[in-house]
């Protein structure tokens, strides 16, 4: 028998967010109450699509790429990325990421803030 963990997310109980471009899935967060320091979750990027430009005020971002190709901005710059590849993106820089690749592009997002914020261009 198997207890209940307030620390352990099942894959049935992760937070999805459908979106126009693709969906984020959110496994933890002070809102789902198994962290007071982290956000984490994956991004699902559709072929030809792209999350709008944001930044994060009060958190640094953390991307790494599991699956697809990405073309990613931070500011003024714009690097390719494919899977194994990671970027760390300090709070308050304008970034977003769009899939140039011909399947889904899938990578984990992590947040050094349980409570991420998120300001569109």
């Amino acid at each position: 028998m198997q207890t209940h963990d307030p620390h352990l997310m099942t894959a049935d109980r992760a937070v999805t967010e459908e979106q126009e471009w693709g969906r984020l899935v959110w496994m933890v967060s002070g809102r789902q109450g198994n962290s007071t320091e982290l956000t984490v979750g994956r991004c699902y990027i559709a072929p030809g699509q792209e999350n709008p430009r944001h930044y994060h005020p009060n958190c640094d971002e953390v991307l790494h790429v599991l699956q697809g190709r990405i073309l990613h901005s931070v500011d003024d710059a714009t690097f390719e990325m494919g899977p194994g590849d990671t970027v760390s993106i300090p709070s308050g820089r304008l970034h977003n990421a769009r899939n140039i690749g011909t399947e889904e592009a899938i990578f984990v997002i992590s947040f050094s803030n349980a409570d991420r914020q998120t300001v569109g261009e």
